[in-house]
């Protein structure tokens, strides 16, 4: 009951307001029928609290999203199956998913009746437009009288999980530079031709099998390395995504590193689907390998929830690509860089790797004074200078850029890329 008395709703708590008014009233005056009036406002409202705070329901909720994972800007359609497992018909029943913010307002449903072990289905559709995951639930049931007077809800404690992953654009297919370089171990087939003190060797790594070690080479380098072990040729590819906060300018889905993000998405989409053995690496520590079947929907979640990182900078991130190089190729999505940030970043080519650079030109993301906005060009032309003397191969992204237009670029021939960094040159020499 006093439950009940707690669920009174406005017009149940106003019914009782007036039943006291009426009485005073009724006092006052000596009308014996505006008494009766009183009495009839008061028990309704109570016997309402007493009906709904005695209700006992046996409800089940089942709830199912398709797909759970989607694009940003895609819909997803979600189904919540209410069934009355009591003999007992139920009241009305409103029903309330909660959902967070950026999939929209909570849905309201009103259920007149379920009878015994009757069941009844609803859905609705939920989109996002920021990449995440996203908790959809608990259902919570509201229970009422016929007149509105009491409201009692009762909430279930399951959930689902929507993930919102970035947008995964096709590309055309371009023969890419070093894209056999990227075998790993499998140079070691020289061993068979050479015999094995010409064995292919590299820097011993936490976990190595002791087995392996060369020690010839660990005597000559005073280093120890271990024997690269055989395997089948394949391609291998790191896609590097760059998470510094003061490299991407812009806010929300429109922001540059939500471009980076999904084209980082869309390149790894590419890459597994012509057959590279993956990995992924960003500023904020994901360091995974897409080698299953799965690969795809791994990297992809990964990406879901990849934040900038306001304390990130190029040197730990080189040396988390570098802790596991193994030559191949590396495509690399920046933000804004400096000149010294794009001279460690040449170290990368140190492992054999062949290395391209989309460069953001993130400054173009923002609306800046004439200014700011030459002092930041001259800054960008200036690191895609130290980045092509230092090896790479470089692509410039505006904030108009789209990939698939920009992405033949990445197999262009030394012809072009040379072109470019005589382009850097003259842009570099006229700002100075």
């Amino acid at each position: 009951m006093r439950a009940g008395l707690r669920g009174l709703t406005t017009r149940g708590r106003s019914f009782l307001a007036a039943a006291i008014a009426a009485a005073i009233s009724a006092g006052i005056l000596g009308e014996r029928d505006l008494l009766r009036v009183a009495v009839l406002l008061g028990v309704l409202p109570l016997l309402a609290a007493l009906y709904v705070g005695r209700t006992r329901y046996k409800l089940a909720c089942n709830r199912s999203l398709d797909p759970h994972r989607v694009p940003v800007g895609a819909s997803s359609r979600v189904v919540l199956r209410l069934q009355n497992m009591s003999r007992l018909p139920t009241g009305t029943l409103l029903l309330e998913d909660r959902l967070p913010y950026a999939l929209g307002s909570r849905p309201r449903v009103v259920l007149e009746r379920l009878g015994a072990h009757q069941a009844s289905s609803v859905a609705y559709t939920v989109r996002a437009d920021v990449r995440g995951r996203y908790e959809v639930g608990p259902l919570v049931v509201r229970m009422t009288d016929p007149f509105g007077l009491c409201e009692l809800s009762r909430a279930f404690p399951s959930t689902e999980q929507l993930t919102v992953i970035p947008q995964v654009t096709p590309l055309p297919s371009v023969r890419l530079p070093g894209e056999y370089a990227g075998s790993g171990d499998s140079r070691a087939r020289s061993v068979a031709v050479h015999g094995e003190d010409d064995a292919a060797t590299r820097e011993y790594r936490r976990g190595d099998d002791l087995r392996r070690v060369h020690w010839k080479s660990t005597a000559r380098t005073g280093e120890l390395m271990v024997r690269r072990e055989e395997q089948p040729w394949e391609s291998r590819a790191t896609v590097l995504l760059d998470t510094r906060a003061h490299g991407h300018r812009g806010d929300g889905p429109t922001a540059s590193f939500e471009w980076s993000v999904s084209a980082a998405a869309s390149i790894a989409s590419h890459l597994r689907q012509a057959g590279y053995k993956l990995r992924l690496v960003t500023g904020d520590g994901v360091d995974v390998d897409a080698t299953e079947a799965s690969g795809d929907g791994l990297l992809l979640d990964q990406l879901a929830d990849v934040r900038l990182d306001q304390r990130g900078d190029v040197a730990s991130l080189v040396q988390r690509v570098r802790q596991r190089a193994d030559g191949g190729l590396i495509i690399a999505l920046f933000g804004a860089l400096t000149t010294s940030e794009a001279e460690l970043l040449s170290g990368l080519r140190g492992s054999g790797a062949t290395c391209v650079g989309f460069v953001l030109n993130s400054s173009t993301w923002l609306s800046l004074p004439e200014r700011a906005r030459f002092e930041a060009e001259q800054t960008h032309a200036a690191a895609a200078l130290a980045l092509l003397q230092g090896g790479w191969r470089i692509i410039g992204v505006d904030h108009d850029g789209q990939l698939p237009v920009l992405w033949p670029q990445a197999g262009r021939g030394s012809q072009g890329f040379a072109l470019r960094a005589a382009l850097a040159e003259t842009v570099a020499g006229a700002v100075r």
